[in-house]
């Protein structure tokens, strides 16, 4: 399962809830009719969706049987999933964020940096987030650093401008 956005909080008392996207189609993805799937204290469930708009930037959504505000204020951090067959196919040079987490920072000299830990930052400015213990750095995802990136090996081949990983340090 791949999360699509987490709910952040109530909107209104008739249980409407807003959501933190974590999708770049978030009309698609909380359209009237989605089903999600959640998971609270290791158990699954699912939440459907009877109505969406945004509003400043992020979904509000009206969900199925959740039609008070404290209905709503029980689903703030609920994390919204759909499973990874359902998402759609991105084109050459584009990844999910959940694909680029867990990959292996390694210069191309050959010395690995960290693993990608989380990604920030949106259109034009998205940084990789890697770690090696408790050391950070932060790695612009351009395509004069990031030269390579292989999902399937969970490798990215970085070539770090001159001071770059020592900034980070």
């Amino acid at each position: 399962m791949v999360v699509v956005g987490r709910i952040a909080r109530p909107h209104g008392h008739r249980g409407q809830v807003i959501v933190d996207p974590a999708t770049d189609f978030p009309e698609e993805r909380f359209a009237e009719g989605a089903v999600l799937h959640t998971m609270r204290d290791q158990q699954p469930g699912t939440v459907t969706i009877e109505t969406m708009r945004m509003h400043q930037g992020r979904p509000v959504l009206t969900l199925r049987g959740i039609d008070t505000m404290n209905a709503a204020e029980a689903l703030a951090g609920l994390d919204l999933r759909v499973p990874e067959s359902a998402l759609a196919a991105l084109p050459e040079g584009t990844y999910y964020v959940h694909d680029l987490i867990g990959c292996t920072l390694v210069t191309i000299d050959g010395r690995e940096v960290g693993t990608v830990r989380t990604v920030e930052g949106g259109a034009g400015t998205i940084r990789l987030i890697a770690g090696a213990g408790s050391e950070e750095i932060q790695v612009p995802l351009v395509n004069e650093i990031c030269v390579a990136i292989d999902i399937a090996q969970k490798r990215i081949l970085i070539d770090p401008p001159e001071g770059l990983l020592d900034v980070n340090a």
